[in-house]
């Protein structure tokens, strides 16, 4: 079982959360929002081999942290993953725009500079944005989180060779059934985004990514086995780009 982006450190009780996805076998990424969240989230994940720990700055914050560039520099190197980052063309942060551009190209270029990470990306409202930023570096490997675009912008990050990450939150709509379905299957790993992603009144925690098994079986016409198979077999193969 994979929960590919979830955020431990703003569940209300994390150690509970943890505990569970150890006991039952759940490889975790875990983001962080901010620079100066990842010493600590780190810490929560001590001892835990199947949880990583990604070095983050969310775009919504890009305009409150930005003094916190320097310090998203000097984790870099100790960092496996870097995430969540990207951009948000919401338009509650569109005034904003600029400096999350700014932001988002930094961490980039110093993802770059760092020999590239896989990077766990939000994009929404933003996805051409995204890939336009992504174009002209070799920062490492882009999955984006909970895709949110239109055909023609999901087929222009399968064509700049993005992953993506989909949970149960996402397929619960036929817009996201139809993006999950024309995804490559090789490149999709499954998520949470808890404890922001909620089915119904329930807030998702990494378990719950295993959720997304039977909508892709009757997506991909396969068998449960099958889905099972070639999500672990994805795992295997973004894990060779990392660095730790």
């Amino acid at each position: 079982m994979i929960d590919f982006h979830c955020h431990l450190d703003l569940y209300p009780k994390p150690q509970t959360i943890i505990e569970r996805a150890d006991q039952s076998g759940v490889y975790v990424l875990s983001v962080t929002t901010i620079p100066k969240a990842w010493p600590g989230t780190k810490r929560l994940a001590k001892g835990r081999r199947r949880i990583r720990t990604a070095l983050g700055f969310h775009p919504e914050l890009a305009h409150e942290r930005y003094s916190e560039l320097g310090l998203f520099d000097t984790l870099i190197n100790e960092a496996s993953y870097v995430g969540e980052v990207g951009l948000d063309g919401s338009k509650h942060l569109r005034e904003h725009a600029s400096l999350q551009r700014k932001v988002f190209a930094h961490v980039l270029k110093a993802t770059e500079r760092a020999g590239g990470r896989v990077m766990s990306i939000h994009s929404r409202g933003a996805a051409d944005e995204v890939l336009e930023l992504l174009r002209p570096r070799d920062a490492g490997v882009p999955v984006l989180h909970w895709f949110t675009g239109g055909p023609c912008e999901l087929q222009n990050a399968i064509n700049a060779g993005c992953w993506f990450s989909i949970g149960p939150a996402m397929l619960k709509s036929k817009a996201g059934r139809e993006r999950a379905a024309a995804m490559p299957r090789n490149r999709l790993l499954p998520e949470s985004d808890g404890p922001f992603g909620k089915v119904g009144r329930k807030i998702l925690e990494p378990l719950d990514a295993g959720q997304i098994v039977p909508v892709l079986s009757e997506l991909w016409a396969e068998p449960v086995s099958v889905v099972r198979y070639q999500l672990m077999e994805n795992l295997r193969t973004i894990a060779r780009f990392t660095r730790h």
